[in-house]
């Protein structure tokens, strides 16, 4: 099963007074996570959105399990989780490099959809995407 590592360093702008980082902000890493997850398969959003698919989020799951402060080099672990019909769901670990210690884990599903928002079999839609997704899966 193929994973890919995303690194940012905490913002002092997505923490709190306390430096903690405020509880949104995961989200927006899990996207970080998820383009991330994409380039290094040599397949960009970008690519994908030209070629007529996106991926509206459908559903979505975060545990906060210690906190992330300012300046915190984390990893966002990212790996698929599901790829049938016209879905997909990505699984995250956000880890502080530090330590090794895992900060938060989430979820997101996605809809295969074209530009209408009409659902999309991307087996079939696009062949060549679906391989690179598949093999992850296996």
């Amino acid at each position: 099963m193929y994973t890919n590592d995303a690194m940012i360093r905490v913002r002092y702008g997505e923490t709190d007074q306390m430096g903690v980082v405020y509880h949104g902000n995961y989200y927006t890493w899990f996207e970080v996570g998820r383009s991330e997850f994409f380039n290094s398969l040599g397949y960009t959003y970008k690519r994908l959105e030209q070629e007529g698919i996106i991926l509206p989020v459908t559903e979505s799951h975060c545990e906060y399990i210690k906190p992330a402060k300012y300046f915190d080099e984390i990893f966002i672990r990212t790996r698929i989780d599901l790829l049938k019909g016209v879905r997909i769901a990505f699984v995250y670990e956000v880890i502080r490099k530090e330590d090794d210690v895992l900060l938060a884990r989430g979820k997101t599903v996605h809809a295969f959809v074209n530009k209408e928002l009409k659902p999309v079999r991307i087996k079939k839609a696009n062949r060549k995407v679906w391989d690179i997704l598949d093999r992850c899966v296996r």
